[in-house]
């Protein structure tokens, strides 16, 4: 499993497809500060709640200079439907064979009522303009986590 990403180290590139199928790069934010969040699976319980709360966020982190972008092992057409379900407008990138997350220490071993697996750590990483990482936070808790975020970046509501 690779290392946990700290503040200071190069924010690993990518370049994944979004809902519409558009190919994005870490690279397109290049010169603004961005939020990269990853989350198990659209439309689930946990990943609606997190998703619909960067989406209520979204303006005050865009005005505080943060961009959004959530990454999920989902297909292109799922992301398709659940951003057009949830009305969500930061791009929705598909990492299907989890390299990205891999990179980004977002994939790993997990342990759920005592079985343990390898699956998607639900994770944020904040990557200043520069394409550094200024934050990362790992094993987040859906509810309460883009709350929390905007306590640490210090943006108002």
């Amino acid at each position: 499993m690779p290392e946990r990403l700290i503040p200071g180290d190069p924010a690993p590139a990518f370049t994944l497809k979004n809902s519409d199928g558009v190919e994005v790069s870490l690279g397109d934010f290049h010169g603004r500060s961005t939020v990269v969040y990853f989350y198990p699976a659209a439309s689930t319980p946990g990943c609606t709640k997190e998703a619909c709360d960067f989406r209520d966020s979204l303006a005050s982190l865009q005005q505080a200079g943060y961009e959004v972008v959530g990454i999920s092992p989902d297909p292109v057409e799922k992301l398709a439907k659940f951003a057009a379900a949830e009305a969500l407008t930061f791009p929705l990138l598909s990492d299907p064979d989890h390299a990205v997350a891999g990179a980004y220490a977002a994939w790993g071993e997990k342990k759920n009522y005592g079985k343990t697996y390898e699956g998607l750590i639900r994770s944020t990483v904040v990557v200043d303009p520069e394409g550094k990482v200024l934050m990362a936070q790992y094993n987040v808790r859906a509810t309460g986590h883009v709350a929390k975020l905007r306590r640490d970046l210090k943006v108002d509501a």
